[in-house]
């Protein structure tokens, strides 16, 4: 048996399976030529990426790994997706609530084609749709309405719509692929957007303020329920829609 399949195994006895500090769950010495990436969860001592809080140890293609636990409070990781709220302007930055230990600032540059002649406007209260791009214990964490290829993509202002606040379990399942059961099955019969941050915030709207309110009680009901168990609980919100 080769060192590759060896660690291969060995990563695979973790995936999905529940984690706690100190467990080793990848051993770099034993890959070769491969990039991954970490998620929250994980640290790297020498070549040892060993577990830093209890959760269940994720994997998705090609190569990034993190460990899933719900929490109220959001611990900010390089390159998350999050909602965050502008709670104040500076003249170089924008102060956001992002549910971390302390606030995010968002550079009023880091915008497509950002430049100081255009530098946008939001008012204390404005939800954003944004990336991180630092995020360090002793630091405030920075983030960007841009993509890592400088493009605006699907961030920035999310107007009108709701927004609630859940556990970050319940954001990564919602993000997770496939299709998360709740979301393929309300999509199937209604019309609606849906930002989902990591740090345990969603937004929905929708044409009709009905289908906003069954989204989002089908999202916050479904966190302690089996993908069957999802199915069939939106199957019945659906149908007092039709009655």
């Amino acid at each position: 048996m080769t060192t590759e399949s060896t660690s291969s195994t060995t990563r695979a006895t973790f995936v999905d399976q529940l984690v706690v500090p100190g467990d080793v769950v990848v051993d770099l010495s034993t890959m070769t030529n491969q990039t991954i990436k970490l998620g929250g969860g994980l640290r790297q001592d020498g070549d040892a990426i060993s577990v830093v809080k209890a959760g269940k140890f994720r994997f998705s293609r090609p190569n990034k790994y993190w460990v899933e636990s719900s929490h109220k409070r959001y611990v900010p990781c390089v390159e998350d997706t999050v909602l965050g709220i502008v709670v104040d302007s500076k003249a170089d930055n924008f102060l956001v609530d992002i549910k971390g230990p302390s606030l995010a600032f968002l550079p009023v540059l880091a915008f497509e084609g950002g430049t100081r002649r255009n530098i946008p406007k939001f008012e204390v209260g404005s939800l954003l749709y944004v990336r991180v791009v630092t995020a360090n214990p002793r630091m405030n964490p920075e983030l960007s309405c841009m993509d890592a290829t400088g493009k605006a993509a699907e961030f920035g202002i999310l107007k009108d719509g709701y927004m609630f606040e859940c556990s970050t379990g319940l954001s990564r399942m919602l993000l997770s692929l496939p299709t998360c059961p709740v979301l393929e099955s309300l999509g199937k019969k209604l019309s609606f957007e849906i930002a989902v941050g990591l740090n345990g915030r969603v937004w929905v709207n929708a044409d009709s303020p009905s289908t906003v309110i069954i989204v989002s009680n089908a999202i916050m009901n479904s966190e302690s329920l089996s993908g069957v168990q999802q199915k069939i609980m939106a199957e019945k919100l659906l149908q007092r829609i039709q009655e």
